[in-house]
């Protein structure tokens, strides 16, 4: 059943917030209340911001992170290791990277990977931007830093395959195996597997 609206502003209002992902109608209308709710200022302040980071915030040229600049501050800064790009599926993931302090290259955002079933192939990705970074020669490795999802190692693949030409790069991917805290019994075969073939001396595990 159609909704009916007191006000038409209203319905644009929660018609736009519902375009947001995982925002349904419902939820998009709670949130256009709280806001009428609030006093005037904090709702025109939520609208500039949105407004500005949409007009002011941009990808870098480079690795395609988001950057407020034409070189985003990760590729700017001379202290990071060059040698080394790690490939990521989006923006999203460079903030998790950051976040664990323990990598200290450049990255390279692909926006999304191989998916036939929903019509985004390789030319829909940043792989031709990737495959000139690398023929550079300025990369020594390029590290796949994707989801382990079947879209994941089909990108993975595709990747290793463009980039098979330049064999003085080292191609690696992240180890897999069983998180901390997992079981054994409810882990999948798969990351079961991996887990068996990336396995570690446990002296290496104590030393740290």
């Amino acid at each position: 059943m159609q909704q009916e609206f007191a006000s038409k502003l209203l319905e644009g209002a929660v018609t736009e917030l519902s375009r947001l992902p995982g925002i349904g109608r419902k939820t998009a209308l709670r949130l256009a209340l709280h806001i009428l709710r609030c006093d005037e200022g904090t709702g025109v302040a939520l609208g500039e911001s949105i407004i500005r980071m949409r007009r002011g915030v941009r990808y870098c040229s480079i690795c395609h992170n988001i950057s407020e600049t034409e070189v985003c501050p990760i590729c700017a800064d001379s202290r990071r290791d060059r040698s080394t790009v790690c490939v990521v599926e989006s923006v999203k993931d460079v903030m998790s990277f950051e976040n664990t302090r323990q990598y200290g290259g450049l990255y390279h955002v692909l926006g999304g990977v191989i998916s036939p079933m929903d019509g985004i192939g390789p030319d829909q990705l940043e792989i031709d931007s990737l495959v000139e970074r690398v023929a550079s020669g300025e990369v020594s490795e390029v590290i796949l830093a994707l989801s382990a999802t079947m879209e994941g190692e089909t990108t993975n693949f595709y990747l290793y395959r463009r980039l098979a030409p330049y064999a003085d790069v080292r191609i690696t991917q992240l180890a897999r195996g069983v998180s901390v805290g997992n079981e054994i019994e409810y882990t999948d075969e798969i990351t079961l597997g991996r887990s068996l073939l990336n396995r570690t001396l446990f002296s290496d595990s104590i030393r740290r």
